[in-house]
C-alpha cells in the first residue's frame, strides 16, 4: 500500500456554502507518511490518483475523468474510496467553477457534489475534524435544492460534530422558516441572538430584519412586535427607528391598525428619535396635531422640518399650515385660563386636553402636573393619559417616572406604543 497524508487532504473541503475552488494537496511518495498514519492506498488507486490530481489542478477534465473512473473500479478499502471521493469532489467543484466563469448567469447544478460528499461523510477514513464541514456543505446542497427538512438534519448534525460557522445558526433558522415552522425558527434565532449578547457580541443586523420580515409575513403579530423592540434597542439609528415605527403602525397592514389620534404618538416618537425622514412625515404629523387642536406642536414640527431642509420653503401646504397655526395660537391665547378651568371641572377631560397642549409646547412640568390632575379626577381614558404622561416624563428626563407611567398602560394599541417609548428609553445612544 502507498500512502497520502490525511492532514494534507483536510484542505479538500476548506470552503463554505457557496465556495467553488478546491484543490487536493500533493500526494506523499515515501514511507514516512505511512508511519505517521497516513492513508494506505492500493497500488492501482495511487497510480490513477497521481494522474487525476495534476489533471484536476490543470483543469484538464478529459484526462481526470478516466483516471477517477479507474480509482472507482479499483477501490477496495475505505482509504481508497476516501481519496476517490476527495478527488471526485474537487473535480466537480472545478467543473462548476469553470461553467460559472464561462456563463455567470447560467443555473448551477450542485447535485453532482452530493455523491462524493455522502461518501466523505460516511467514510471511516475521513478526518474527524473535517466530518462536520462535509456535513455542513451537504446541508447547504439540500437547502439550495429546497429540501429543507433534509437540510435541517445535516445542519444540526454538523453542529453536533463541532462544526462552527457564523452562518450555521441562521441556516438552521432559514431552513425551519422555509418548512413553515416560523415560530420554531424565531425561537432558535432568539436563542442565537441571546447567546451572542451574553458573550458580549452583537448579533448581525440582518438577523433582526429577517426575523421581523418572516414574523410579519406569517401574521405573527406578538412575535413581530417583540422583534421590532429588540431591533430598535440593538441598532438604535434613525433609520432603524423609522423602519420599526412604520412597520408597527404607520403602514398599511402594520402590526396594529391605528386611528389618527393614536398615530400622533408614533410621530412624536419619530420626532424624538430623529427619524422623521421627509416632508411627507413632517406634514402629516403637523396636519394631524393641528386638527387635534395642538397648533403649537404643529408649528414647532413644521419649523423643524424647514430648518432641517426636509420641507422646502416653497411648499404650499407647509405655508398654509404655518399661517393657520399662527392664527390659532394667537386666538387661543395663554393656556393658564384653561388650566384654571381644568382645576374646577368635575372630570379630568379638560385637564388632559390642556396637558396635551403643554406637551406640544415642550412645557413638560405643566403637562405632567395636569396629566396627574386628569387621572385623579377621572372621566378620561386612563391608558391615553398614562401614555402621554410617560411621554412628558421621558422627554423631561424622568425615565424612572416614565417607566412607571408606561407600565400602567394596559390595552392595545396604546400598550405597544408605550412599550416602544420604553424601548427608546432603554436603547443606548444611536
Amino acid at each position: 500500500m502507498k500512502t497520502i497524508s490525511k492532514l494534507a487532504l483536510a484542505a479538500v473541503l476548506a470552503t463554505g456554502v457557496s465556495g467553488m475552488a478546491l484543490s487536493v494537496p500533493a500526494m506523499a511518495k515515501d514511507k514516512k507518511e505511512e508511519a505517521k498514519g497516513g492513508l494506505k492506498l492500493s497500488p492501482e488507486v495511487l497510480k490513477a490518483a497521481q494522474v487525476a490530481q495534476p489533471a484536476i489542478a490543470a483543469k484538464d477534465f478529459a484526462t481526470a475523468e478516466p483516471a477517477l473512473a479507474q480509482i472507482d473500479a479499483a477501490a477496495k478499502t475505505d482509504d481508497d474510496k476516501y481519496i476517490g471521493a476527495a478527488l471526485r469532489y474537487d473535480l466537480e467543484q472545478q467543473k462548476l467553477a469553470a461553467a460559472q466563469a464561462a456563463n455567470p448567469n447560467a443555473p448551477i447544478n450542485e447535485t453532482v457534489l452530493a455523491g462524493p460528499l455522502d461518501v466523505l461523510i460516511a467514510n471511516p477514513s475521513t478526518p474527524a475534524d473535517m466530518r462536520g464541514r462535509y456535513t455542513y456543505r451537504r446541508g447547504a446542497l439540500a437547502f439550495n435544492g429546497k429540501q429543507y427538512p433534509v437540510a435541517i438534519q445535516y445542519f444540526q448534525k454538523a453542529k453536533a460534530l463541532g462544526f462552527t460557522d457564523p452562518n450555521l445558526d441562521l441556516q438552521i433558522v432559514k431552513a425551519k422558516m422555509e418548512t413553515g415552522d416560523v415560530k420554531s425558527g424565531l425561537a432558535d434565532l432568539d436563542a442565537s441572538v441571546t447567546a451572542s449578547t451574553t458573550a458580549g457580541q452583537k448579533a448581525p443586523e440582518d438577523f433582526y430584519r429577517y426575523a421581523i420580515s418572516k414574523a410579519n409575513a406569517a401574521k405573527l403579530k406578538p412575535e413581530t412586535f417583540a422583534w421590532l423592540q429588540k431591533y430598535a434597542v440593538a441598532y438604535p439609528s434613525p433609520k432603524t427607528w423609522r423602519d420599526v415605527i412604520v412597520t408597527f403602525g404607520l403602514q398599511q397592514n402594520g402590526v396594529v391598525t391605528l386611528d389618527e389620534t393614536q398615530k400622533i404618538d408614533l410621530f412624536r416618537l419619530m420626532r424624538q428619535t430623529k427619524s422623521l425622514a421627509d416632508q411627507n412625515d413632517y406634514l402629516e404629523y403637523a396636519d394631524s396635531v393641528n386638527r387635534r387642536g395642538l397648533p403649537s406642536e404643529a408649528q414647532a414640527v413644521l419649523k423643524e422640518g424647514m430648518a432641517a431642509g426636509k420641507i422646502p420653503a416653497t411648499n404650499t401646504m407647509a405655508k398654509t399650515l404655518l399661517a393657520d397655526t399662527g392664527t390659532a395660537i394667537r386666538n387661543d391665547g395663554p393656556l393658564s385660563g384653561l388650566e384654571k378651568k381644568a382645576a374646577s371641572n368635575a372630570d379630568g377631560k379638560l385637564a388632559a386636553g390642556t396637558a396635551d397642549a403643554y406637551l406640544g409646547q415642550d412645557n413638560y412640568a405643566k403637562a405632567i402636573e395636569l396629566y396627574r390632575l386628569a387621572l385623579s379626577k377621572g372621566g378620561v381614558n386612563a391608558d391615553d393619559v398614562n401614555l402621554h404622561l410617560g411621554i412628558a416624563q421621558a422627554k423631561s428626563g424622568d425615565k424612572a417616572g416614565a417607566a412607571t407611567s408606561f407600565a400602567a398602560v394596559k390595552t392595545t394599541p396604546r400598550l405597544e406604543t408605550a412599550q416602544l417609548w420604553t424601548a427608546w428609553m432603554n436603547a443606548p445612544a444611536a
